[in-house]
């Protein structure tokens, strides 16, 4: 890429600049993503540096690099997500920063920073965390319309930025039908040696399955676009065929209400944890679980899948998105409907639990913060500075 320069304080690194929205100190897979890679940038010796929206504005040294929140409306309905709007004030910043790279999280509010990197002569990168046409669809929009659209949307995303990072072949499939030549894949990673098998106990399978014979989980934002109410209705298909199980949820959003009513109308054993701040605590429920639920139809990856995945706990997952790409044999993929995925869990709970806990375990291995943070510098051209640092492994 043209226009590489040192960053100022970096020891010989680049400063990377990140910019995203839609994050909240509530908020799960992005939030962890922009985490890990921070702290991979750093430990290759490089300068990141996240942007991002919040209430009031700050500027901290963390573990992740260096955070500057920016004051940003909330986007009514969504449940705490703030973007950031003030142009002038966004440019003004990063000609402060003076970026070596630039990676951005956002391909709407945010793709004309991607004009104003080409401006720059800054080789920038925009992450596709989503499907612009899932998410359309997912919204109700019909799917010849989504297709028009997400198409127009990124054509100007492709031309606006140096690349386009895809974390699964599904999500590229649609750059690809526009035929954008500058896509690279870069998958995300997991904690393996906080998200493992050994979490497992007796004790807290015991307190959450209440009971039941079968415990369920469901890691996941509760909104339109994750579908988590499709859920509860395969909890209720179950309990009809005679399965004794039960679903906790871990996760909060604007449909919890909508969940719980029918939780209630259903007389069904759902236990909602809301936000788990604790990552033992969560990690300790997706490994005491039998199944990790994963409905969203519009997932390009799946952090929460696999972490549970780390866990030792195999993955139902909608057939309409990126996770059986990553699931892969370690569960099992199922259409967008409540007997569909109750078939996909009765079928996966007829499987030894050591075999199927096994797999989970092995697939999981595959994908490592290290050999993530690898990738992501490779489509930035950012190789590691830091003598030792090993992102392969």
């Amino acid at each position: 890429m043209p226009g590489v320069s040192a960053g100022a304080d970096s020891g010989g690194g680049l400063r990377i600049v990140r910019l995203a929205n839609f994050v909240t100190p509530t908020s799960g897979g992005l939030r962890t993503a922009l985490d890990r890679l921070g702290r991979g940038y750093r430990a290759a010796g490089h300068d990141p540096v996240l942007v991002v929206p919040g209430e009031t504005a700050s500027d901290v040294d963390t573990a992740q690099g260096r955070v500057i929140t920016l004051p940003g409306p909330e986007l009514p309905g969504t449940g705490g997500y703030r973007v950031l709007t003030d142009r002038r004030g966004l440019r003004r910043l990063l000609e402060e920063l003076a970026p070596d790279r630039l990676e951005v999280s956002d391909r709407t509010t945010l793709r004309w920073t991607g004009e104003w990197a080409r401006r720059a002569r800054v080789p920038s990168v925009m992450v596709s965390h989503e499907t612009a046409d899932g998410v359309l669809r997912t919204w109700g929009a019909p799917g010849a319309f989504a297709e028009r659209a997400a198409d127009r949307l990124n054509r100007r995303t492709a031309w606006a930025y140096s690349r386009i990072v895809c974390t699964t072949e599904w999500a590229e499939r649609e750059f690809v039908r526009i035929g954008a030549r500058n896509v690279v894949r870069a998958p995300l990673g997991v904690d393996l040696a906080h998200c493992r098998p050994e979490r497992r106990t007796t004790a807290t399978r015991e307190r959450y399955a209440a009971g039941e014979r079968v415990l369920l989980v469901m890691c996941s934002r509760l909104s339109v676009e994750k579908r988590p109410l499709l859920a509860v209705e395969a909890l209720a298909e179950l309990r009809a065929q005679g399965v004794r199980a039960a679903l906790v949820v871990a996760g909060d959003g604007p449909l919890r209400g909508a969940m719980e009513r029918r939780v209630t109308e259903l007389r069904l054993p759902v236990r909602f944890l809301g936000h788990v701040a604790d990552r033992d605590a969560l990690a300790d429920l997706q490994a005491a679980a039998d199944l990790c639920l994963a409905p969203g139809p519009a997932e390009t990856f799946g952090l929460a899948a696999l972490e549970a995945l780390a866990c030792g706990t195999p993955v139902v997952c909608s057939a309409s998105s990126a996770l059986p790409e990553v699931i892969a044999d370690a569960g099992a993929a199922a259409p967008d409907d409540p007997s569909s995925f109750a078939r996909a869990i009765r079928t996966l709970l007829t499987h030894p639990e050591p075999a199927r806990r096994a797999a989970a375990r092995t697939r999981a291995e595959l994908f490592s913060w290290p050999r993530a943070t690898a990738a992501f510098l490779a489509a930035h051209d950012a190789a590691p500075v830091r003598a030792g640092w090993e992102g392969a492994r």
